[in-house]
């Protein structure tokens, strides 16, 4: 094992990781979409789409749409639900991947289908871990999200850890009205580690036909603009909490996973940049590799949570 290999070995919620990047969820789909592009054993995990209990047909297309600043989507969780996903998608998971650790990505209309999802992906072998996407909307209680109320949020953790041992991330919202309480009140009710930050709201229109670029109207606003935003709410629940952190959003570059590992993330998922190109992920790492050996790192470790505030 090379020097930078070793060097980025990163430990996480009772997890070994052969290095801090993964592919954020929705990036990749279940895998297999990338499997012939890029060497997915190289990661050091991948977090899958959405899973939700029933099949979810997503919001119309066009889904996707670039704009100066990056890209934005309006998905709608489409995912097949979770018998097809167990029985197809996470089969081929097991099958292929060895090495990179799998995060299972949870979605829900209503506190109990979270739970109801993780205990019908726990007899899995090969599923490291979840991922609980509380920026979705609890349709059961009116369309707030999740994460915005934190008795309802507290309850949906509360449930999906009686469900399983393995390590539950929760992904908050950049919107959230204070961020390091919601951080406190996820780990109060049983989060392993948090995911910063899911899109922001946002809106592009096709002004030759004087509509939205979507076909749902408004979406999640991705990309390098996300940077700044994402690294300060790492930053933030940091030193509000003391649990693993997944530094999410804007990076395209080995040094903007520097800047997540020093404002206090563990792991760093990459977005948008795979979408923009499928081998971003292979020159990220070679890119923080060659940062870590020249600045004489031995290890990630090092570098976790130590930014320099301004006296």
């Amino acid at each position: 094992m090379t020097r930078a290999a070793s060097a980025l070995k990163v430990s996480a919620a009772s997890l070994e990781f052969q290095n801090p990047i993964l592919l954020a969820a929705g990036t990749a789909a279940y895998g297999r979409e990338l499997a012939g592009v890029i060497d997915l054993e190289m990661l050091g995990g991948i977090v899958t789409k959405a899973v939700s209990v029933e099949p979810r047909k997503g919001a119309s297309a066009p889904r996707v749409a670039e704009f100066d600043g990056g890209m934005i989507n309006a998905v709608g969780l489409a995912n097949p639900g979770l018998d097809a996903v167990k029985r197809d998608d996470l089969a081929w998971l097991a099958a292929n991947m060895r090495d990179a650790r799998v995060l299972v990505n949870v979605v829900g209309s209503g506190v109990e289908d979270f739970a109801a999802v993780v205990e019908g992906l726990d007899d899995l072998e090969r599923v490291d871990g979840y991922e609980l996407n509380v920026s979705c909307p609890n349709v059961r209680a009116g369309g707030m999200e999740f994460g915005a109320d934190r008795s309802t949020l507290s309850a949906l953790i509360a449930r999906a850890r009686a469900a399983t041992k393995r390590p539950l991330f929760v992904k908050l919202s950049p919107m959230l009205s204070d961020i390091t309480d919601t951080a406190r009140a996820a780990v109060g009710a049983g989060a392993d580690g948090l995911t910063l930050v899911n899109t922001i709201p946002g809106l592009v229109i096709d002004v030759e036909a004087r509509r939205p670029a979507l076909g749902f109207g408004s979406g999640g606003v991705s990309g390098p603009g996300l940077l700044p935003v994402g690294v300060l709410a790492v930053w933030k629940v940091s030193r509000a909490v003391r649990v693993p952190l997944i530094g999410v959003g804007g990076v395209k570059s080995g040094s903007d996973v520097v800047q997540y590992l020093l404002a206090g993330a563990s792991l760093v998922g990459v977005g948008t940049a795979v979408m923009m190109d499928p081998r971003a992920p292979a020159r990220i790492l070679a890119e923080l590799g060659t940062w870590c050996v020249g600045h004489d790192i031995d290890s990630v470790a090092e570098i976790v949570g130590a930014l320099e505030w301004p006296s």
